[in-house]
């Protein structure tokens, strides 16, 4: 890799880096933050509908979410972090910010500069390419430092499968597997 960082987790100790503070496209790992800002300041039993544009502006890898479709805020985190839906990250971000995903987005910048971000600007919610949608590895490393605080966090992202129930538009469960290797091999 051209950038990495390891870090002792309790002390903040880098014991290894490597062009720590280069900016670099975050990818899905964007999710991380999505899921951390979600956790603080939402209710996991909210109810959250999928808009048209959660459904209509979220290409890559999703559950296959419906027009409409509503699942609790929690079973939609666990879609973000096991799957790496899209759909849903998009849902997510539009209900805590009020129906607004740019709020939203704000909110991740914000929680970023309050983590000691320095090379971070985030631009949506969900990783999908963009060339103002950067951080560096000692952010993300700041900014996974937070999230894995989170008990919830914790329980969601070491959740080998999870199974949303049927919904008011899907009459199947749909069954999440942790795409990490180490937890749940394929």
């Amino acid at each position: 890799s051209q950038c990495a960082i390891v870090m002792e987790a309790n002390t903040g100790t880098v014991l290894y880096e490597k062009n720590m503070h280069t900016q670099c496209y975050p990818a899905s790992i964007t999710k991380i933050m999505t899921t951390l800002l979600a956790l603080e300041n939402g209710n996991l039993s909210d109810m959250v509908t999928f808009s048209d544009d959660a459904i209509n502006n979220t290409e890559g890898s999703g559950i296959a979410r419906d027009y409409g479709e509503q699942m609790t805020l929690e079973q939609c985190l666990y879609g973000v972090m096991l799957e790496s839906a899209n759909e849903c990250a998009y849902a997510v971000a539009e209900h805590i910010g009020g129906g607004d995903v740019s709020k939203f987005v704000d909110m991740m910048n914000e929680k970023a500069k309050e983590l000691g971000c320095t090379n971070t600007h985030f631009n949506n919610t969900n990783g999908l390419p963009d060339e103002q949608h950067y951080t560096s590895t000692r952010d993300m490393l700041l900014i996974a430092r937070a999230a894995y605080e989170n008990e919830k966090f914790r329980k969601i992202t070491g959740t080998k499968v999870y199974v949303i129930p049927p919904t008011n538009k899907h009459e199947d469960e749909t069954t999440l597997h942790n795409h990490h290797n180490m937890l749940y091999p394929f």
